[in-house]
């Protein structure tokens, strides 16, 4: 429950208060008594006591009429006969009244946020797996896979970070539900959007950054991408960064007095033997450990996820226990065939993560290299090209484009956008699934290897705006061996 009082004393406080319109007339206060025991920005999920906030490009005055709730937050008057209150920023306002709504949640977890072009979830993942060795498995998780509110049951996440009001829902149910903890990813476009406005983290990870996510619905420059990547820095009590990230020399000088923890070259904490699933650290926490993941890239993320969970507290122990048992769904996720070849389903959907997964599966596979791959409509077109250069890089490669989350766009177009930046010869199947039985039939023994890549753990195809069911990867997969 909140009241009138307290929503106008909240927008007045963030200076994000016009003023309230109710029968053309105007008022600064009001005087009534009015409470709300819920929110929305769905108009189908509004009851009559419900605070609506009227959001997003697509925002229609249709979906005010025949409401009956008492008031609507706006940046703009849509002059029907429900009052509305009018702000500078209704992103904003909705993530400040649901602090209050669900009375400050995030005060009552540790909370480690990542962000990064590449690794959020493997880290996240990692550093979940190590919390829950302190804890007692009390760390919630929100990432791009999957979500749980009580370290134990999880669901498909809908956003790699949800919209505010989600967001602080969920946090209160973690608290509910007993977490000590909670371990999420946060995209550029939650600072973009203001989903995560008002909130401050324990702790905060810049794992690295490159182009990605940049077009007309997204950022328009890379310039935009990074500067919303960054503002996890200000608003992270202690920081961990890598050092070897592109404009690492912004990150440091912006950090000022901030308290942090850098890793990689030119640092203290740094990778100083590295096996296939073991390998040693120095700094910090310094020793010998083992993950299930393949590649340096997966050892780096480790060690970014153990220096963070080590500003909340974890040993060395809890840390090595933790990455030992850490398995992260669509993520270098590993098959054998009868025949003894391997398959390795990742969710790598740009360019930097698909050269670091071929990179690794080259250096252990000598065969066959198969490799079946889609890029997403109406999003991240840039990764075209960048799939084409990863693929160009190495003409061990064999390909088959096929279909990932086209939404809107036609799967064929698209992979020939892919392919006309190829210089060797790409095979196309619209249907994944009938993609995956093709290249697991074209594979023979244990020097041969099939990458899945792009959709991971996703039990969908996103296809003209709806998720449409999808059997899976890994369980696709898992049909033809």
């Amino acid at each position: 429950m909140i009241t009138l009082t307290q929503i106008l004393e909240i927008l007045k406080k963030d200076d994000n208060f016009h003023e309230i319109i109710a029968d053309n007339e105007y008022f600064y206060e009001w005087d009534e008594f009015v409470s709300f025991d819920s929110l929305a920005y769905d108009s189908r999920k509004v009851s009559e006591q419900t605070l609506f906030f009227a959001k997003g490009l697509n925002f229609k005055r249709e979906f005010l009429t025949g409401l009956s709730n008492p008031f609507y937050v706006s940046e703009l008057d849509y002059e029907v006969e429900i009052p509305v209150i009018i702000v500078s920023d209704v992103k904003r306002a909705l993530a400040l009244i649901a602090e209050a709504f669900y009375d400050f949640p995030q005060t009552k977890l540790k909370t480690l946020a990542l962000t990064g072009t590449k690794g959020k979830t493997t880290s996240a993942y990692f550093a979940k797996a190590i919390l829950d060795e302190m804890n007692d498995s009390k760390t919630a998780l929100l990432s791009t896979a999957q979500t749980t509110l009580d370290g134990k049951s999880f669901f498909k996440s809908e956003l790699t970070t949800p919209e505010s009001l989600d967001l602080l829902r969920m946090m209160d149910e973690a608290v509910k539900n007993g977490m000590t903890h909670l371990v999420m990813e946060v995209s550029s476009q939650a600072y973009k959007t203001e989903r995560v406005y008002g909130l401050t983290f324990d702790v905060g990870v810049f794992l690295n950054i490159s182009p990605d996510h940049i077009g007309p619905v997204e950022h328009p420059t890379l310039e935009d991408y990074f500067y919303c990547k960054r503002q996890l820095l200000h608003h992270s009590r202690y920081f961990v960064a890598n050092a070897e990230m592109t404009h690492f020399n912004v990150i440091k000088q912006e950090l000022g007095n901030k308290p942090h923890d850098f890793y990689g070259g030119n640092s203290e904490n740094q990778i100083v033997s590295s096996e296939r699933l073991h390998f040693a650290l120095t700094g910090k926490v310094a020793g010998e450990f083992d993950i299930r993941l393949l590649g340096r890239f997966n050892q780096e993320n480790a060690l970014a996820a153990a220096l963070a969970t080590t500003a909340l507290g974890v040993s060395t122990e809890n840390i090595r226990a933790g990455l030992a048992k850490a398995i992260v769904p669509g993520r270098m996720e590993l098959l054998t065939a009868k025949n003894g070849a391997h398959l390795y389903v990742d969710y790598a959907h740009n360019g930097i993560s698909l050269e670091n997964l071929v990179k690794v599966v080259e250096e252990h596979h000598s065969g066959k290299l198969l490799l079946i791959l889609g890029s997403t409509g109406n999003k991240g077109e840039s990764r075209r090209k960048d799939f084409a250069q990863v693929i160009e890089n190495h003409p061990r490669l064999e390909v088959i484009l096929t279909t990932d989350d086209s939404n809107y766009e036609n799967p064929a177009e698209i992979a020939q956008e892919i392919a006309s930046s190829i210089t060797r010869k790409v095979d196309f199947i619209a249907d994944r699934e009938q993609a995956i039985k093709a290249a697991i039939a074209s594979v023979k023994d244990t020097e041969d290897a099939v990458i899945i890549a792009g959709k991971g753990a996703d039990k969908f195809q996103l296809l003209n705006g709806k998720r449409e069911f999808y059997i899976g990867d890994a369980e696709a997969a898992q049909k033809y061996l």
